[in-house]
């Protein structure tokens, strides 16, 4: 693999308080991350699984696109919806328990006039070059995927 085929990405963290830090990525603004008050936090920010869920969801939102292009396929609206489950058992250091996601239900809703058959083409490689999905799957994570047609609207 040449190196010009290889890109970094990074980030800054620093550590605020109990359980809350403040990640730079790029120039863009700080990204608070903290827990909910019942998991020891003051609900400052979502919680680093809520991001890896919106991770997730934004990863299909590039690939999708990315890859309909590829394949002229059209399509009007595009959506997503991600429920991760975690056994916190696993945070609190139970043996066996996996900390991260034990399963994640993933929606895509698409707005689409596409055949059934190039919807499919679209899903097979969208789940076979998505990051973070193979990221969660390389992980064991369950993952559900759906893919929901959504009729399009008609203009009046």
């Amino acid at each position: 693999m040449s190196s010009s085929s290889l890109i970094q990405v990074q980030a800054q963290t620093t550590w605020q308080s109990g359980v809350q830090s403040t990640s730079q990525i790029r120039d863009f603004a700080p990204v608070v991350m903290d827990e909910p008050v019942a998991l020891g936090g003051k609900d400052k920010g979502a919680n680093p699984m809520e991001y890896l869920v919106a991770a997730l969801n934004g990863c299909k939102a590039v690939m999708i696109p990315l890859i309909a292009q590829e394949l002229k396929f059209e399509f009007s609206s595009l959506s997503f919806d991600s429920q991760g489950t975690i056994d916190l058992r696993g945070l609190m250091g139970v043996e066996g328990v996996s900390p991260h996601f034990q399963q994640l239900n993933f929606t895509v809703y698409i707005e689409t006039e596409e055949s059934e058959q190039r919807l499919v083409a679209l899903q097979t490689a969208v789940a076979t070059r998505c990051p973070v999905y193979n990221l969660l799957k390389d992980a064991g994570v369950q993952l559900h995927t759906q893919w929901i047609r959504q009729a399009q609207a008609v203009a009046v």
